[in-house]
């Protein structure tokens, strides 16, 4: 019979605070739903001490989904603890995950504390997150650059204390798979622990190992992976859950055992992150890539034709990737509108259907077919945008040419002010674009990131544009869509402003506090409200 593994998800937490992810307090709330619907057992829903908005962000999520065991992250100080057993009381299941450093150089060089003085303190705030009678995950960060003794000492300290996940990271993506399988055998066997506590694993992708490392670690006896969707985090990243959870079940022969995941949940997971992050995968991402079931060569398609396992080792639908494209076009209702989107995931408000179903119609005159990635982008894109939005983009027109110099006239309308036209002009259509909204809609900021790709293939492919905006000390990002870049352009750019005067999901520039500081109140980072 296969060991069930236990998939602890913190695409809220460890991949949200990377740059370039962040998400409003409405989109963590939408993934921490898709993340319940996928099966992950645990849902790492934010750092609570890192901001009244992380905080508040963290409470909704343990009030509102159902399901996994809700977490969130402290430093092993009491005002973090704190903070956390808050955030988390309104979950049916809610879990403290505390953390420390135990690598020589980070106690020495960050924390300034010496080893006993770091069991000390472990020892002390383990036991007073257990005080608040909920579910405590102890992990000592750094812990693959870790003297083994001392990391035995520490995980038997914290066991004793009232843990009962102790968590491995791999902080820095620094080991190997043999030196993993190698540490946890020795930690299993070493650490003085009651009987029903469990080991898990958190590894970063630094080095590219993190799913073969996660998998050495299953090997050698962990029951929790900790990691994200589309794997996403500091740096390069934490291990890909959806590539460790098709491991397993792929090569069952191998690994023999099994999770709670609902892998046809798992693509529709992938693009949700991506949408509302503005940041897709590379074509070639294993399991989720554009080109991860596709088939250009002809001895490769002659042989799926003949027999899909030939070059294929998983169907595309075990992953949620459909097959056939929906043809969709200006003659379709609502009812089949709507249905299409329940098929692929989405659940709407009647007032989000509405505005999604204008946008369709109005790409249906411009295109001939409508794909699911183009309903994908749309639906979207009318997401992100805030009821009662602060900028609202009435018109533009755009004069540019070969020997012209590139102009743009726009009209917004501010709050309840009258609506005001602007001109300006730039060094390009969307540079004269920009510069003619900041006059019209009285803001000031600099453009930090502009993007944009293919949503479809074709002539009349959907644009799509991402953009990144800085204004008094805090960034905020932007999509947009359309088959006209432009529009796309324009689009991107009055959400990001929106964010960013509205102050909903636009992120202070101030450095966290170091870890192992005594917290003083809040810490001055807002990561995303």
């Amino acid at each position: 019979m296969s060991k069930r593994i236990y998939i602890f998800d913190t695409t809220l937490r460890d991949g949200e605070q990377s740059p370039g992810f962040s998400m409003t307090a409405a989109e963590k709330l939408q993934v921490a739903r898709q993340l319940a619907r996928v099966g992950v057992d645990v849902i790492e829903a934010g750092f609570p001490a890192s901001s009244p908005g992380d905080f508040a962000s963290v409470q909704e999520i343990a009030r509102e989904v159902e399901g996994p065991v809700i977490a969130g992250l402290a430093r092993c100080n009491k005002n973090d603890i704190q903070a956390v057993a808050d955030a988390v009381r309104p979950a049916k299941k809610p879990r403290i995950h505390t953390f420390i450093a135990t690598s020589p150089i980070h106690m020495e060089k960050k924390l300034r504390m010496k080893p006993e003085e770091v069991v000390q303190r472990v020892r002390e705030m383990v036991a007073f997150a257990k005080s608040f009678g909920m579910e405590v995950e102890f992990s000592a960060e750094d812990a693959t650059r870790s003297d083994w003794r001392f990391l035995a000492q520490v995980f038997t300290v914290a066991a004793r204390a009232g843990a009962t996940i102790l968590n491995v990271p791999d902080t820095v993506g620094y080991t190997t798979p043999k030196e993993m399988y190698d540490l946890f055998r020795y930690l299993i066997e070493h650490v003085d622990a009651p009987e029903g506590v469990i080991f898990s694993c958190h590894n970063h992708n630094d080095l590219g190992l993190a799913v073969a490392n996660t998998l050495a670690a299953i090997e050698a006896g962990v029951t929790q992976v900790e990691g994200t969707f589309n794997g996403i985090g500091e740096r390069a990243g934490n291990v890909a859950l959806e590539e460790v959870v098709m491991a397993l079940k792929t090569r069952h022969d191998r690994y023999p055992y099994h999770t709670g995941i609902n892998t046809t949940e798992i693509y529709r997971t992938s693009k949700l992150i991506q949408n509302l992050t503005g940041i897709s995968v590379q074509p070639n991402k294993a399991i989720v890539g554009a080109n991860a079931f596709a088939h250009e060569s002809g001895i490769h398609q002659d042989g799926v034709l003949k027999e899909r396992t030939t070059y294929e080792i998983m169907r595309p639908q075990d992953v949620g990737v459909p097959e056939s494209v929906l043809v969709l076009g200006k003659h379709s209702g609502r009812h089949a509108f709507r249905d299409r989107l329940v098929k692929l995931g989405y659940v709407l408000s009647d007032e989000e259907i509405d505005r999604a179903f204008a946008r369709f119609k109005e790409l249906a005159d411009r295109k001939k077919y409508i794909t699911d990635d183009d309903l994908e982008a749309i639906v979207s894109d009318e997401q992100q945008r805030e009821r009662a939005d602060v900028v609202q983009l009435v018109s533009f027109q755009v004069v540019s040419g070969t020997h012209t110099l590139p102009t743009a006239t726009v009209q917004v309308i501010r709050g309840d002010q009258p609506s005001r036209q602007e001109a300006a002009s730039g060094d390009g259509p969307v540079d004269a674009l920009y510069r003619a909204i900041d006059r019209a809609a009285g803001f000031q900021g600099t453009l930090l990131e502009y993007r944009l790709k293919a949503v479809t293939s074709g002539q009349d492919a959907l644009g799509e544009v991402n953009v990144r905006v800085q204004s008094n000390g805090r960034v905020a990002s932007g999509r947009g869509v359309s088959t006209d870049v432009l529009e796309a352009s324009v689009r991107a750019y009055v959400a990001a402003i929106n964010k960013l005067l509205s102050g909903r999901g636009a992120v202070a520039v101030t450095p966290a506090a170091e870890e192992g500081q005594p917290a003083e109140g809040w810490m001055q980072r807002a990561w995303g409200d």
